[in-house]
């Protein structure tokens, strides 16, 4: 055992039960199109961390896909998605979609997005998937936590 083995993920989790509000957009239930979330980095596995970071294959579809409803967090988050295509790696085979604060956002190359703090955003979603590519979600807080399905107050 080396000092610093505890600072590495070598398993990757399935982390779905930290994300129980992630697929509230489809009746509780995950969209056919996207994977299984695994955790990358958690305090439950290294307990030193200060980040929650979860990936996800994103698959491919035709149809527009509603994934994520409008919430925000008490943390910071870095969204980030990645395409697959070695040799472009700025096409991300696919377009989603994303709402900060009721804007309308539509991406189709690989990127990322800071959500500061207490920032309304999504929904999330697809309107369309040509190529599996990824998807990672970096919560700058030890732990996942949201309200979304809390009512907003106007």
């Amino acid at each position: 055992m080396g000092k610093y083995d505890h600072l590495f993920v070598h398993h990757m989790r399935d982390c779905a039960d930290d994300l129980v509000n992630e697929g509230a957009a489809a009746g509780g239930e995950r969209p056919a199109n996207i994977g299984n979330p695994f955790g990358l980095m958690r305090s439950i596995d290294v307990d030193l961390s200060t980040v929650h970071m979860a990936y996800s294959w994103i698959n491919p579809t035709t149809e527009q896909v509603h994934w994520v409803n409008d919430h925000e967090h008490t943390y910071d988050e870095v969204l980030i998605w990645m395409g697959n295509d070695p040799d472009n790696i700025h096409d991300l085979g696919a377009e989603l979609y994303l709402d900060i604060e009721g804007e309308r956002h539509t991406v189709n190359t690989t990127g990322s997005v800071f959500i500061p703090a207490g920032t309304r955003h999504c929904p999330l979603g697809f309107n369309y998937v040509n190529r599996p590519f990824t998807f990672i979600a970096l919560s700058l807080n030890p732990s996942y936590a949201s309200d979304e399905n809390v009512p907003r107050h106007t």
